[in-house]
C-alpha cells in the first residue's frame, strides 16, 4: 500500500475542496445570471420607449428572454452550471487519461511484465501518470513485494496483487465519477423547471387577457412567446447535461476497461511466472 499513499493524499486533498466546490460556484453562478438578465436582457434598449416594463422591441429576444420572468435566471444559472462541470470533468478525465496513448501504455506494461522488465513498467507508469498509470503503479509495487515473500503460497500472492489492485481502483474510481449525480439532475430538473417558468407564464398572460376585457391578439402571442422562452432554455439545458453526462460516462467506463486490463495482466503474469 505504500505507492498508493502518495496518490491517496493527494486525492484526499483535491475531495476536500472537491465536496465544497458546488456549493460555492452554483451561488456565485445564479448571481451573475441575475445580472446577466437584470442588466442585459433587461437593458432598456430593448423595450419600447425605453422601459422594460412595457413590450420587447419587435424582434428583439434579448427583451423577450428577459420578460420570462424570474425563472429566467435560475435556468441561467442551471445552464452555466453544465457549462462549468463539462469543463471541469474534461480537465479532470484528460488527467486521469494521463500523458500520452493510453492504450499503448497498457499494451507497453504487458510487453514489460512477459520479458520480466519490472522496473521498465514502473519507469512506464511514472511516465505515464493518470488513473491508470495510479493502479498499475500500485500493483506492480505489490508484485515486487510478493517476488521476495517467502511466507505465502502462490495463490496467496496473487489475491494480494489482485486485492492491491482493487483497492487502488477504488481510490481512483469517485474523482473519475465526481460531480456527474450534478448534470444528471440538472439534466432532469431543467425541463421541469422550464415547464414551469412556462405554465407561470401562461396564467399571467391569459389572467392579463382577462382583465384587459377586449381580446388583443397580439398581446396573447407575446406573453405566450415570452412564457415558451423558458421550455426553450430548460430543453436546450437539459440536452446540453444529458448529451455530456452520456459522454463523460463513456469516457469513464473506457479507463476502468483498461484499468481492469491491466489489472488482470499483473495477476495473470504473476500466476504464470511468479514465485
Amino acid at each position: 500500500m505504500t505507492a498508493a499513499k502518495p496518490t491517496q493524499a493527494k486525492q484526499q486533498g483535491g475531495t476536500n475542496f472537491g465536496a465544497i466546490f458546488p456549493f460555492i460556484i452554483i451561488p456565485v453562478l445564479y448571481i451573475v445570471a441575475y445580472v446577466i438578465w437584470a442588466n442585459v436582457f433587461g437593458a432598456s434598449g430593448n423595450f419600447v420607449d425605453n422601459d422594460n416594463t412595457k413590450d420587447p422591441l419587435p424582434g428583439n429576444y434579448m427583451g423577450t428572454i428577459y420578460k420570462g420572468g424570474f425563472i429566467v435566471p435560475i435556468l441561467l444559472t442551471l445552464f452555466f452550471t453544465v457549462i462549468v462541470f463539462v469543463i471541469e470533468r474534461f480537465i479532470t478525465l484528460s488527467k486521469a487519461r494521463g500523458a500520452g496513448n493510453i492504450d499503448a501504455f497498457v499494451r507497453g506494461i504487458k510487453v514489460a511484465l512477459d520479458k520480466g522488465d519490472n522496473n521498465g513498467a514502473l519507469a512506464a507508469c511514472d511516465k505515464q501518470k493518470g488513473a491508470v498509470a495510479n493502479v498499475v503503479r500500485a500493483g506492480l509495487t505489490k508484485y515486487n513485494e510478493m517476488l521476495t515473500e517467502t511466507g505465502m503460497e502462490k495463490d496467496e500472492k496473487v489475491l494480494a496483487i489482485q486485492k492491491e489492485v482493487e483497492e487502488a481502483t477504488t481510490l481512483e474510481l469517485p474523482m473519475l465519477e465526481k460531480n456527474l449525480n450534478i448534470l444528471a439532475t440538472i439534466a432532469s430538473v431543467a425541463t421541469l423547471m422550464g415547464l414551469f417558468g412556462t405554465v407561470l407564464g401562461m396564467i399571467r398572460s391569459f389572467a392579463a387577457l382577462a382583465n384587459a376585457g377586449a381580446p388583443d391578439s397580439t398581446a396573447l402571442a407575446n406573453g405566450i412567446s415570452e412564457a415558451l422562452i423558458n421550455t426553450a432554455l430548460g430543453i436546450g439545458t437539459s440536452a446540453l447535461a444529458i448529451v455530456f453526462y452520456n459522454f463523460f460516462t463513456s469516457r469513464i467506463d473506457g479507463l476502468t476497461y483498461r484499468i481492469d486490463e491491466a489489472g488482470y495482466s499483473l495477476t495473470q503474469t504473476f500466476a504464470t511466472k511468479g514465485q
